[in-house]
């Protein structure tokens, strides 16, 4: 449980210079127009977990190193023979970080899990959805500072979606930015 005096790097951040900097880049007139992060959405696809029931514990288990709480497990909706696939079998975990949670999560992506990817030259600016929510993938989850790499038998992917308050991409890429995301400039 998160001690209810300490706030986080980034939370102090926001309410001390990024709100103060959204407000006069965009001129808005009323407090509750600045926008703020709302949630962050962590989401692992294990394919794999159709062969190996075992891998899908493993993912979920991963993901609650990374994430500090326990993800959902996501089940097929449906059968596909193809695939050998069968409805409710579990193909994927799924984890919500709001308040205290998203801010640590952020800002131990920002400062320490995206400058160990390999050959990272910043995030696409352009990965925006139209209504202010931004999102990214990473090939690999060994980057997060929870994993211990002797411990790993498999290599998961991820999603990380970041949603935000703004209702423009502008907006929310301003707010991004002044949350030292790393984006690239071409």
């Amino acid at each position: 449980m998160v001690d209810q005096a300490y706030e986080p790097r980034l939370k102090t951040e926001y309410n001390a210079r990024i709100r103060a900097v959204m407000r006069e880049q965009f001129a808005y007139t009323n407090e509750m127009q600045i926008p703020k992060l709302d949630k962050i959405v962590l989401n692992m696809g294990i394919g794999e977990a159709v062969a190996d029931s075992k891998k899908a514990q493993l993912a979920i288990k991963d993901l609650t190193l990374i994430a500090g709480q326990k993800p959902v497990a996501t089940k097929a909706r449906n059968s596909i023979a193809g695939f050998k696939l069968r409805e409710g079998m579990v193909v994927g975990a799924k984890v919500t970080l709001r308040k205290e949670r998203m801010y640590e999560f952020l800002d131990r992506l920002i400062t320490v899990a995206l400058p160990r990817v390999k050959d990272f030259r910043g995030l696409k600016p352009t990965s925006f959805d139209g209504r202010g929510n931004y999102a990214m993938g990473l090939k690999e989850h060994l980057v997060f500072p929870e994993i211990d790499y002797d411990q790993i038998d498999q290599i998961w992917g991820m999603d990380i979606i970041v949603c935000t308050t703004a209702k423009t991409d502008n907006e929310a890429r301003a707010l991004l930015k002044e949350f030292q995301f790393p984006f690239t400039t071409a």
